[in-house]
């Protein structure tokens, strides 16, 4: 198992690693094996011995994540959702771009819930949205080119190259 493996595992595989490595134990293989085996530290070989010796295999299944609960619960997310796809000005801002600034003002006032901006933005994409930003505006079009006095068949005279030479 590489580096890049381990990094992007899902709960379900860390704990099926953790199983296989104890059943490993469970047979007589070494800590530093083990870590070797699963790509591992030998401290994690170790924690998940003594995981197994002290409390058994149960020890070493997946819990519930943790993790603070939402302050906006589903019928405001989906209300965030709405007011996401109305337009701002319906807000009370000018312009007809939500940024997440703007969110986290109108989740403020809408619910009484302050979010710090960076929080609305993962809040958007768990909602499946994203933020909305103004379209590319071009710049004005130039002014036609105005041919200089000079064309390239001009000759110049000394003195119109540089004034000092007369």
């Amino acid at each position: 198992m590489d580096i890049a493996a381990q990094i992007s595992l899902t709960r379900e595989e860390m704990e099926q690693r953790r199983l296989e490595a104890a059943q490993d134990l469970l047979n007589g293989l070494s800590q530093s094996k083990v870590a070797r085996k699963f790509s591992v530290s030998r401290t994690t070989a170790s924690r998940w011995y003594r995981a197994l010796a002290n409390k058994g295999v149960d020890s070493l299944k997946r819990r519930k994540a943790t993790g603070r609960p939402s302050r906006l619960n589903r019928e405001q997310l989906d209300r965030v959702a709405q007011i996401y796809h109305d337009r701002p000005p319906a807000y009370g801002f000018a312009d007809g771009h939500w940024t997440t600034a703007r969110m986290a003002a109108v989740i403020e006032s809408q619910f009484g819930v302050h979010y710090d901006r960076d929080h609305v933005g993962r809040l958007l994409y768990k909602l499946g949205l994203r933020e909305r930003r103004p379209s590319m505006r071009h710049a004005a079009p130039a002014a036609p080119y105005a041919p200089s006095r000079y064309s390239p068949d001009t000759a110049l005279s000394p003195s119109e190259i540089s004034p000092s030479v007369a």
